[in-house]
């Protein structure tokens, strides 16, 4: 059974009641509850044929994903008015306060630009021109999928060190893990001469469905032989 993160503490008690028939699959070893046994962590796998390579030519800095303080929406902007590049933001408004207060006075089409929800195609070329892709999230995300489909593209990812990035961002390689503001702002300028073919590559690696697959197959096997 692979646990897609923890709806609440409250949860973890059916799990945990299950825990010695059932081999718990983790979506990463950040996502891993101290009171389960799991059998493995196995990142997702994203259909990378429907991502293209992408140079960044768009000249802006991209956020995708829902509008919520969770996902750093506002900070995002901020470090883009400090980098002195254009933002523009792609998702679905998931607090209507936080986006009437901390986002819209900021939207002016120019320096912030807000699309709503986008397509899959649309999501490709958005990610492929961006510069890098802002993930400064405020809590600990069990796997961002986003991150995975940005670097598929060649885009490198900014992120705070919450929750799964550690594990998804190879610092210097496929992203940057930064700590506040103004390290963010600082791994903006060293993005643009990130190599985003090797990003790409690296990604394509690690985050393919075929991979995904692969290892599920694998821990199957275990599971049939009894070593797991």
């Amino acid at each position: 059974t692979t646990i897609h993160g923890f709806s609440s503490e409250r949860i973890v008690p059916v799990y945990r009641a299950y825990d010695d028939v059932v081999r718990y699959v983790a979506i990463s070893d950040a996502d891993r509850h101290p009171d389960l046994h799991y059998a493995a962590t196995i990142h997702h796998g994203i259909d990378v044929t429907q991502f293209t390579a992408g140079a960044g030519a768009g000249g802006y800095l991209l956020f995708l994903g829902r509008i919520h303080p969770d996902k750093g929406t506002a900070t995002a902007i901020e470090v883009a008015r400090l980098a002195g590049l254009p933002l523009v933001i792609a998702g679905v408004v998931h607090d209507a306060g936080y986006f009437r207060t901390q986002v819209e006075p900021h939207v002016d089409g120019h320096a912030v630009t807000y699309l709503g929800s986008v397509g899959p195609a649309e999501r490709d070329r958005l990610l492929g021109g961006a510069v890098a892709l802002l993930h400064l999230i405020d809590f600990d995300e069990p796997f961002g999928l986003s991150v995975a489909e940005s670097m598929v593209t060649g885009t490198p990812v900014i992120a705070y060190p919450r929750g799964s990035m550690p594990e998804l961002i190879g610092p210097d390689l496929t992203g940057y893990l930064v700590n506040d503001v103004a390290q963010a702002v600082a791994a903006v300028g060293a993005a643009r001469s990130l190599d985003r073919a090797g990003c790409r590559a690296e990604a394509i690696a690690r985050f393919s469905s075929d991979r995904m697959v692969d290892d599920y197959e694998r821990l199957f096997e275990q599971v049939v032989h009894g070593t797991a």
